[in-house]
């Protein structure tokens, strides 16, 4: 259980800090809605990533409402954003993977049991 916790923390903080490095002046809300999860939970992740020095706050000097800020990422949160991505990249292949082979093996079952044509091939529906 606490794997699959610690997966989905993992992809979280990977997401958070791949849209922050590319807009850092997001938005909590704005930041929440593109993860998927609440505000509160955004909160508690950017302020764990700014506890770990992932992430650093600077007042967003473009932004007409001045007490807004930019989350700006660290270099130690650059590295961490590194390591997350290969972590990520690795599970996701990984998926892919046995996805692949769970459709393979789910297009011969079905072969197997498809009507033969003339051919002794199954009949194709389009035909």
């Amino acid at each position: 259980m606490s794997s699959n916790r610690s997966k989905l923390r993992e992809d979280t903080h990977f997401r958070v800090l791949r849209l922050l490095q590319e807009n850092p002046e997001m938005s909590q809300r704005e930041l929440a809605e593109a993860v998927g999860v609440s505000v509160g939970g955004i909160h508690y992740v950017l302020k764990a990533l700014i506890e770990k020095g992932h992430l650093k706050l600077s007042n967003f000097t473009a932004a007409r409402d001045k007490r807004r800020y930019a989350y700006v990422l660290t270099p130690k949160g650059l590295a961490r954003k590194a390591a997350l991505t290969r972590a990520f990249l690795a599970r996701k292949m990984e998926e892919y993977e046995a996805l692949r082979q769970e459709i393979e093996s789910l297009g011969a079952e079905l072969d197997d049991h498809a009507p033969k044509g003339a051919s002794g091939r199954p009949a194709r529906k389009d035909a």
